[in-house]
């Protein structure tokens, strides 16, 4: 594992880094990671896509959604015949 240190951060967001940590129960480290993680995807790419889109619209999607029937594709116009 690389180590990585960060340097010039303002107070305000060291303290809000603190209250997450704590909020969260894991120390500062671990909360900078999962937001490292979170933002750049890491944890998302081991989920296939469709599964990521269900985990991140579950609470604003509805329970009772039904899909749409497919239907089959229109043909497409045959412009060589002539009428």
């Amino acid at each position: 594992m690389a180590a990585l240190t960060i340097r010039n951060v303002d107070d305000a967001i060291k303290q809000s880094l603190r209250i997450r940590a704590a909020q969260h129960g894991v120390s500062m480290e671990e909360e900078a990671r999962r937001i490292l993680r979170e933002a750049l995807g890491c944890a998302a790419r081991s989920q296939p896509l469709g599964q990521r889109l269900k985990q991140r619209f579950a609470e604003v999607a509805a329970t009772d959604f039904e899909l749409p029937a497919r239907q089959l594709p229109r043909r497409p116009p045959h412009w060589d015949e002539m009428p």
